[in-house]
């Protein structure tokens, strides 16, 4: 019983690392009709590290109707990042929901791309293509140009600071129309 079982889990692995593949194949295509989204040229990573307000973004599935979202990234010893996510779920009263992917940094000249891996192996792409000369506004985005989040050291930005952001995200081929602002309310 115990070596079915075990040829089971063999077969499934299999199958799933070959879905997976066929996915990534299909995703590469995709990506390969547009032009690389280039990232900034340098990350200061121990200034980037800290709190960002998710201030709007072009959202995940997870991500969808949520309020309060925060991102907190922090460096490791092994040179990962251990990042914390957290926002309320349908209002600011909502559930608190909390993800907490790994970073992995891709370019060590820029510090500027990283794998996100919510679950192993998969990295995802995040790319940092925007970031004041301050660190109080930044762009994260992907090469094939799905998601997008817009954060800022505050929980709230000028409307003029949101429009500049908003031409960078045009400028790097997004739609800017799939931008949905995030609600931010903190006592």
């Amino acid at each position: 019983p115990h070596g079915n079982y075990m040829l089971r889990k063999k077969r499934f692995r299999l199958s799933v690392g070959l879905i997976l593949i066929i996915i990534f194949m299909d995703a590469n295509t995709k990506i390969q009709a547009l032009p690389t989204l280039l990232p900034v040229e340098y990350v200061d990573i121990d200034r980037f590290m800290g709190k960002w307000y998710v201030i709007a973004a072009i959202p995940t599935i997870i991500e969808k109707n949520i309020y309060n979202a925060v991102e907190i990234y922090k460096k490791s010893k092994d040179g990962t990042i251990a990042t914390t996510f957290t926002f309320r779920k349908g209002g600011f009263d909502g559930e608190e929901k909390t993800y907490k992917p790994k970073g992995f940094i891709k370019d060590k000249n820029s510090n500027a791309i990283w794998g996100m891996q919510f679950i192993w192996p998969i990295q995802a792409d995040y790319r940092i293509i925007y970031l004041d000369a301050d660190y109080k506004t930044t762009i994260i985005g992907r090469n094939k140009r799905d998601y997008l989040w817009l954060m800022s050291r505050q929980a709230h930005i000028s409307e003029p600071t949101y429009n500049k952001l908003i031409d960078v995200v045009k400028n790097a081929g997004y739609d800017p129309n799939l931008v949905q602002k995030i609600p931010q309310r903190w006592p």
